[in-house]
């Protein structure tokens, strides 16, 4: 039998200061997706929002089964229904995430820590570029 590795998107939120402007960057297949202009907030909404298009980009590439990937313990727990969403702004992205994982929902959402966090590494290196 032949094992098919799953497709693996990983997320990565940030905003400078905190609060301020929220940046992303999803790393899946080989590539990195950094997004910007996606307005202010804490790094609580940033990691939603991470993890939202890490959803988006995997629904779209095709792939029957994916995992998503961040180093928010916070946010993977509350998206598996691990631990209830602290603040009433969590739970409405919990509410969003789960709205549009219905169209093609990942088979796990999983912890890594920030040094194996291929978007967190992506994201660290684009701030410190020139």
């Amino acid at each position: 039998m032949v094992r098919q590795r799953r497709f693996k998107v990983y997320f990565d939120g940030g905003c400078r200061p905190n609060p301020g402007a929220i940046e992303v960057a999803v790393v899946a297949g080989g590539a990195t997706y950094f997004f910007d202009d996606l307005g202010c907030g804490s790094s609580s909404d940033a990691e939603w929002m991470a993890l939202r298009l890490a959803l988006q980009v995997a629904q779209s590439s095709g792939e029957p089964e994916f995992d998503l990937i961040g180093d928010s313990l916070e946010v993977v727990q509350q998206a598996n229904c691990m631990v209830r969403p602290g603040s009433a702004s969590a739970a409405g992205h919990l509410a969003t995430y789960l709205e549009r994982a219905a169209q093609g929902r990942p088979r796990r959402v999983k912890w890594v820590p920030r040094g194996q966090n291929l978007a967190g590494i992506a994201l660290a290196r684009r701030r410190s570029a020139p």
